[in-house]
């Protein structure tokens, strides 16, 4: 997993509230066996307008989505996750996340920046013209023009993002601890190891 540290560029000001997970990427997407491409499906439905944000040459290459209350909300899809980092997504600022998206985006690399809803209104603003900074080392979104808004994170996602670790990271990194137990069970409870391959 990637670190992030800080997220600066456009954003995309999106603003829609309760938008659920089969908007973000639709069903038919999740026949696919891998992450590549789910970007091309992500808000399929509303790129079908023309002058869709998504698809507008202003924010192409946005890092940060500017949402509205409740986003991500419905099935507990994994794909939503996948398909805005294909989109390019880093990070997503909005008043509330459904939990269990929240979660996804974490475990797939995405901040998640809660804000009050005046200072997300702020930032949409800000965001037709000018770019937006997320500084999650110092927990703060700012802008150009003296905006600065500060957001809470858990401190183990926060610690996990910074460093770039999945769960597969964050096991490897015990990767010492972890063996060495194994030495300490054969040794001192064999019968655990019998029949099984030593390396």
């Amino acid at each position: 997993m990637e670190a992030v540290r800080q997220v600066d560029g456009r954003a995309i000001p999106f603003g829609a509230k309760n938008v659920d997970t089969d908007v973000i990427i639709p069903a038919h997407w999740l026949k696919t066996i891998t992450r590549e491409g789910l970007g091309r499906g992500a808000f399929e439905t509303l790129r079908k307008d023309p002058d869709n944000l998504f698809d507008s040459a202003e924010y192409a290459g946005s890092p940060i989505l500017i949402a509205g209350d409740n986003f991500g909300c419905g099935s507990s899809r994994e794909h939503a996750a996948w398909a805005l980092l294909d989109l390019g997504i880093k990070a997503v600022i909005a008043p509330s996340f459904s939990d269990i998206f929240s979660g996804n985006a974490f475990k797939n690399g995405i901040l998640t920046v809660v804000l009050p809803q005046d200072q997300v209104d702020r930032l949409l603003e800000v965001a037709k013209t000018d770019p937006v900074h997320i500084d999650l080392e110092n927990q703060v979104v700012t802008t150009p023009f003296q905006d600065r808004f500060e957001f809470e994170i858990d401190p183990f996602r926060k610690h996990c993002l910074l460093n770039g670790l999945d769960e597969v990271g964050l096991t490897l990194a015990r990767d010492t601890a972890i063996s060495t137990y194994e030495q300490e069970a054969r040794a001192t409870l064999p019968w655990l190891a019998k029949g099984v391959e030593t390396a």
